[in-house]
C-alpha cells in the first residue's frame, strides 16, 4: 500500500461554480462538492451562510450575490468553526456575524489550531490565503438553540438541532419558503469529514432537520437539492455513510483490534458504497480516527494541529 499524499494536497483542479435561485428569498452557491455557501435575500438585508475560505473566494459570491440584488450584506451566518467555512468573512464587511454560542467557544478553544491544520490539508481551498486578515473570524452575536431574525417580512431561524459534524452546528431555515441550509450536517454525493464529528449524535440531529419537512436543502457540500426525493437522499446518504462507518469502527475497537487494522477494515468496507464521493480518501483517516476515539476514551473530539494531522496521515497511511 503505497503513501497516499497528504489530505488534499494534489487536489489542484478548479472546479465550476453553479448560483442556484431555490425561492424568491434563497439562492445557493456550489462547486462540485467544494464547500457551498448559502445566500437568503430579505425585504431590507442579504445574509450569506458560510462564508468561503479567504476573501478573494469571497468576492465571487458577492459578485453574484450583486447580479441579483443591491441590498446590504448585513447578516453572515456561521454554521460552524471551520476554518474554510468562516476565513473569508472580512470581505462581505456585515454588521454581525452570527453564530452559535457553542461554536463560539470552539473558536476561542480550538480556532488558531484549526486553521493551520485546515490550509495545510486543502491548499486549493485557501486561494490568496494571503487575502485573509491576521487572527480568526469571531462572531458578534451568539445564541443558544434557536434565534429568529425579521428581514423586513422575511422569517429566518437560526437552529441548533442537535450535534453532529461538530458540537456547535447551526442551521438556517426558512418556513415561509422550506428552504433548509444544513451547513456540513448533510452532504450529497460528497463524503462527509467527522474529524470533529458526535457520530452517536449525529443521525438523530439529522432526523430533527427531517422534521422540519424542508423542501429544498442546500448542503455543506455537493448540489443544491432541489426536490423532496433529493432532500430525502441527501440525508439518508449523510446518515447511512456516519453510521456504517461509527458501527464498523465500533466493532473492531470493541474486538480490541489497533486503530490502523480498524481503519484498513472500515476502508474496505465503505469503499465500494461511498468510494466514488468526493473527498472520500481525505476525510476516511480523520473520520475513522475520531470514531476510533468516540467508541474508546474521548466523548469529545480532541484538537486538530497540523502536527497532529501528518503524524496520523503517516500512521494509517503510511507503509
Amino acid at each position: 500500500m503505497s503513501t497516499k499524499t497528504f489530505a488534499s494536497q494534489a487536489d489542484l483542479e478548479v472546479k465550476r461554480v453553479s448560483f442556484d435561485r431555490l425561492s424568491d428569498h434563497a439562492y445557493a452557491y456550489t462547486a462540485e462538492g467544494d464547500p457551498n455557501t448559502g445566500i437568503v435575500i430579505g425585504d431590507d438585508a442579504v445574509m450569506v451562510i458560510d462564508t468561503q475560505a479567504t476573501p478573494v473566494m469571497a468576492a465571487d459570491v458577492i459578485r453574484r450575490i450583486r447580479e441579483v440584488t443591491d441590498k446590504p450584506i448585513k447578516y453572515v451566518l456561521l454554521s460552524h468553526y471551520h476554518a474554510v467555512r468562516v476565513l473569508g468573512a472580512s470581505a462581505y464587511q456585515p454588521e454581525h456575524i452570527i453564530a452559535s454560542q457553542d461554536t463560539y467557544e470552539l473558536i476561542v478553544e480550538r480556532g488558531e489550531q484549526d486553521k493551520a491544520s485546515e490550509i495545510g490539508r486543502f491548499p486549493r481551498l485557501f486561494q490568496n490565503v494571503e487575502s485573509v486578515p491576521p487572527g480568526l473570524t469571531w462572531p458578534t452575536l451568539t445564541f443558544q438553540n434557536k434565534m429568529t431574525l425579521w428581514l423586513g417580512k422575511l422569517e429566518v431561524q437560526i437552529l441548533q438541532l442537535g450535534r453532529g459534524h461538530t458540537k456547535g452546528d447551526t442551521v438556517v431555515w426558512l418556513p415561509q419558503d422550506k428552504v433548509l441550509f444544513s451547513g456540513d450536517l448533510v452532504e450529497f454525493d460528497a463524503t462527509p469529514y467527522a474529524g470533529d464529528a458526535y457520530f452517536q449524535d449525529w443521525p438523530q440531529t439529522l432526523d430533527n432537520i427531517a422534521a422540519l419537512k424542508p423542501e429544498k436543502l442546500v448542503p455543506g457540500r455537493g448540489a443544491a437539492l432541489q426536490s423532496l426525493a433529493q432532500v430525502a437522499a441527501g440525508l439518508a446518504g449523510t446518515r447511512a455513510f456516519v453510521s456504517e462507518l461509527y458501527e464498523s469502527v465500533k466493532a473492531g475497537a470493541s474486538a480490541g483490534r489497533d486503530l490502523k487494522t480498524v481503519y484498513r477494515e472500515t476502508y474496505e468496507r465503505l469503499a465500494p458504497k461511498y468510494g466514488q464521493w468526493v473527498i472520500f480518501a481525505h476525510c476516511m483517516p480523520f473520520d475513522v480516527t475520531r470514531a476510533y476515539d468516540e467508541a474508546t476514551a474521548y466523548p469529545d473530539p480532541r484538537i486538530w494541529t497540523a502536527e497532529r494531522d501528518i503524524a496520523m496521515w503517516q500512521a494509517l497511511e503510511g507503509n
